[in-house]
C-alpha cells in the first residue's frame, strides 16, 4: 500500500504523524507523494481559521490530483468539525483526536488482508513503529525528510485561555508514564536518531495527571543523564510551568539543548487577564532575562497575538515595548482569530482586520530585529549542530540553522565555527561524527 501523511500545525502534531507514519512503514506501506498514494492521511490544526482553511484546501488539492486516494482527516479540525471534514471529497474517514492513538491500526484494517500487521501490536509499535514489523520497515532518521525525532509525551490541557479551543479538541491533560518515555526514547536511540524533540499540548504539566511525583523537570534530568549520545529539545512551554528546577536541569546538561519557546501572547497585563494567561509581564520579563543569564547562548522563542478583542493603542504600544526590550532568538506573531466556542469569540469589541494587520506587521519587524540581533551574537562561537535536509545545512544546538562551507553525511554531529550570513565552518575534520 502506497501512503503520503500531510501534517498541519505544531510539533504535537508532527509527533502523531510519526507514529501513524511508523505504524503504516511497520504494516508494510511504501511512503509515496500525496499525488500517487492509495491512502492520504491529513493531520489537521485548527488553532485559526487559516489553518481550518489550509486543510480544507490540501483535501480538496488531493481529491483533485488523485482522484482514487482514499483520505482519511484526523486531528483538532477534524475533532471540532466532523461533518464538514467528512463533506469533503475524497474523504472516507474522520478520526477525532480521541481516537489518533489507535488510527494507524484503522486505517490498516480498511485494506483486509492487503497489509494487516497479523498480530496484535505491542504499546511500543503501536507508539512509533521504531520497532521492525512483521512484514514493512522501521522509522530511522531520513525517512519523509525528517532527521530528528519527534517524541510526545503529553497531550490535552487544562488551562482554558479565552481564545483557544485546544481543550475542547484534545481533552484534559494526559501524560505517558516515565518508563513509557524511557522505552520510546531508548527505541529512537536505537533507530538512529541523534536529536529527539520533546513535546505535548501542555508540556509543562508533564506529570500532574500519573499521581506519583513525576513532573517535567525530573523528566528532563532523566533525559539529562541519557548514556548515548543524544540532544534532547524542550517543546513550548507555559511561563508559568518554567520554574527554576525546570531551567537548573536545561542548564546542568548538554544531553538537553539551549533552546525553550515561551509563549508571551501580550505585554500588557490587562490583556493577559482577558486572554486568561495566570501570569504577568513583568513575571515573564523577569524569566527569560534569568534564563538569558543562567544558561549562556541559550535560544529563546516566543508567540504573540496582535489585535486581540479590546486591544487598546496603548496596550499594543505596552506590547510592541516590551518584546523590544526581551532577549528572545524568534518570535511567531498571531493576527487574532476567532475561535467559535471560545470565550474571546463572544466578546462585542473585536479589532479591525488592517488595524490588527498592522499591529502584527509591527510586532513581526521587532522580531526580525530581535533575530538578527541573536544570531549575531553568535557570530565567532562554536556551536555542536546536527547535519539536515541534503547534507548542505545543519541545525545548531542553540537552534540556528546554517549553511555548511560543503556538503557533510546527514544525521552526523559536526562543530562549526558559526560566520555571517548564515554559514558555518567545521572545526577540524576530527569533529566529523559519521553515523552508523
Amino acid at each position: 500500500m502506497k501512503y503520503a501523511v500531510v501534517t498541519f500545525g505544531c510539533r504535537v502534531n508532527q509527533a502523531d504523524s510519526l507514529e501513524i507514519e511508523g505504524a503504516l512503514l511497520a504494516g508494510g506501506g511504501r511512503c509515496v507523494p500525496a499525488a500517487e498514494a492509495e491512502l492520504v492521511v491529513v493531520n489537521t490544526c485548527s488553532v485559526t481559521a487559516t489553518a481550518d482553511q489550509g486543510a480544507r484546501q490540501m483535501v480538496r488539492r488531493v481529491a483533485r490530483e488523485n482522484p482514487c486516494a482514499r483520505i482519511v482527516v484526523t486531528g483538532c479540525y477534524a475533532t471540532r468539525r466532523p461533518d464538514e471534514v467528512g463533506a469533503l471529497p475524497g474523504v472516507v474517514r474522520v478520526v477525532p483526536n480521541s481516537d489518533k492513538d489507535h488510527v494507524a491500526h484503522l486505517l490498516l484494517s480498511l485494506e483486509p488482508g492487503a497489509w494487516s500487521l497479523g498480530r496484535e501490536s505491542t504499546t511500543s509499535e503501536r507508539y512509533s513503529g521504531l520497532h521492525d514489523g512483521p512484514c514493512g520497515a522501521r522509522l530511522a532518521p531520513g525517512v519523509a525528510g525528517r532527521t530528528a525525532f519527534t517524541l510526545r509525551v503529553q497531550t490535552g490541557c487544562d488551562q482554558h485561555c479565552s481564545y483557544c479551543i485546544i481543550p475542547g479538541t484534545r481533552g484534559a491533560g494526559q501524560s505517558k508514564p516515565v518508563a513509557w518515555v524511557r522505552e520510546a526514547v531508548a527505541a529512537a536511540v536505537r533507530a538512529g536518531y541523534r536529536e529527539i524533540a520533546v513535546c505535548g499540548v501542555h508540556l509543562g504539566s508533564y506529570g500532574r495527571d500519573l499521581r506519583d511525583g513525576s513532573s517535567l523537570a525530573g523528566l528532563v534530568r532523566m533525559l539529562g543523564h541519557w548514556p548515548a549520545d543524544v540532544l534532547f529539545r524542550i517543546s513550548s512551554l507555559e511561563p508559568m510551568d518554567c520554574g527554576p528546577e525546570l531551567v537548573a536541569a536545561v542548564a546542568a546538561s548538554s544531553r538537553i539543548a539551549p533552546h525553550l519557546h515561551l509563549p508571551l501572547q501580550h505585554g500588557d497585563n490587562t490583556m493577559l487577564r482577558a486572554m486568561r494567561r495566570p501570569y504577568s509581564a513583568e513575571y515573564y520579563e523577569e524569566l527569560v532575562t534569568g534564563i538569558a543569564a543562567a544558561i549562556p547562548g541559550v535560544s529563546i522563542g516566543s508567540d504573540l497575538i496582535a489585535g486581540f478583542p479590546g486591544e487598546t493603542d496603548a496596550q499594543a504600544d505596552a506590547l510592541a515595548g516590551l518584546l523590544e526590550r526581551l532577549p528572545l532568538s524568534h518570535v511567531h506573531v498571531f493576527p487574532y482569530s476567532d475561535r467559535p466556542g471560545t470565550e474571546a469569540s463572544r466578546r462585542r469589541d473585536k479589532i479591525d482586520g488592517p488595524v490588527t494587520r498592522a499591529r502584527a506587521s509591527r510586532l513581526r519587524a521587532i522580531g526580525e530585529r530581535l533575530s538578527a540581533r541573536f544570531r549575531s551574537s553568535q557570530l565567532g562561537k562554536v556551536r555542536r549542530a546536527l547535519v539536515v535536509d541534503d547534507g548542505s545545512s545543519a541545525v545548531t544546538d542553540n537552534y540556528v540553522k546554517l549553511a555548511l562551507d560543503r556538503p557533510r553525511p546527514r544525521n552526523t554531529w559536526v562543530e562549526l565555527l558559526v560566520e555571517a550570513p548564515h554559514r558555518g565552518r567545521v572545526v577540524g575534520e576530527s569533529s566529523l561524527v559519521v553515523s552508523r
